[in-house]
């Protein structure tokens, strides 16, 4: 059975999640490589306050998921393909063994300074459920004509999206929502930028600058791009994705399909959260599952059990 690992995008950071990490080798090993990219300790970047920035959150999210992945290759459990929402992408290139791990920290912490200088505030991303999106697009059109900025972000499923723009756009979208008749949800994400829309067209044109001397290699192993919703195969066309996924819409639905579609039985997200394990389920079932709150020993249970 093929097995998928999934890496998840902010929104699902937590406080202490670096200390959470477990007591190994892999653990050691990474945290001991971020801070020699970073020139100090990556503990730091874990508490409440810290993860204010949206640097610390997607430093903290590259670190766990490479962690865990390392910690699961070591125990016996490797994926086929990989697939990562928005920051996810790179710690899946990393486990695909297309970036050096200290290379994408660098990347990750410009790729963040980049977001958080340009917009520092009064920006962000609210998760929109229950609506076709049409429907959501015609709202968002609405607001947008008004005059503030706003886009349809993320395309995680039928009937759940992200939008991502001004607060008050956001706000504006989140009562139209809300009126509309037919149960739907709109709530505010735990992310201070307005990611994956034209707004960040200009950063990602810098970080893609910033990468071209970065060595990519060819995946050994399947990496599926978030934002295409297809596999890729070459280093620099995943150089690309990487560098331009802050200004792309995030096509989640489809990567999943697409990796369905490659085999993909068995969905593991990695730390933190679960809210890519709920996004797969409809699809995979109760072989859609998530590291966090499952000891890794199980993990790597599971996916010795289904590859037998």
């Amino acid at each position: 059975m093929t097995v998928l690992f999934t890496f998840p995008g902010q929104g699902a950071q937590r406080p202490g999640m670096l200390h959470d990490l477990p007591d190994c080798a892999e653990t050691a090993a990474t945290l001991a490589q971020a801070a020699a990219a970073l020139g100090h300790d990556p503990l730091k970047l874990d508490t409440a306050d810290a993860l204010r920035s949206t640097v610390a959150t997607q430093l903290s999210l590259l670190i766990c998921g490479v962690a865990t992945a390392r910690r699961l290759a070591t125990l016996g459990a490797v994926p086929d393909i990989v697939a990562g929402l928005s920051i996810g992408a790179y710690p899946a290139a990393v486990t695909a063994g297309v970036l050096d791990f200290e290379d994408a920290v660098r990347m990750v912490a410009l790729r963040g300074r980049l977001m958080e200088e340009a917009y520092p505030s009064g920006y962000g991303m609210t998760a929109v459920s229950g609506l076709p999106v049409a429907q959501l697009e015609a709202l968002v059109a609405r607001v947008h004509r008004a005059g503030s900025p706003v886009y349809v972000a993320n395309l995680n499923g039928p009937r759940q999206q992200v939008i991502a723009g001004a607060d008050d756009a956001l706000a504006a979208v989140a009562e139209l929502v809300r009126d509309s008749g037919l149960g739907a949800k709109a709530e505010r994400l735990a992310v201070s930028v307005p990611s994956h829309c034209e707004l960040f067209a200009a950063q990602a044109a810098a970080l893609a600058d910033s990468m071209a001397s970065v060595p990519f290699q060819a995946p050994h192993i399947t990496y599926v791009s978030g934002s295409l919703g297809r596999a890729l195969f070459d280093g620099a066309r995943i150089r690309a994705d990487l560098a331009g996924n802050m200004a792309r819409q995030v096509r989640w639905d489809d990567a999943l399909r697409h990796a369905w579609e490659r085999g993909a039985r068995l969905a593991i997200e990695m730390p933190t959260g679960s809210v890519l394990t709920k996004l797969a389920q409809p699809m995979f079932g109760n072989l859609a599952v998530a590291c966090d709150g499952m000891a890794l020993a199980d993990v790597v249970s599971l996916v010795r059990q289904y590859r037998a």
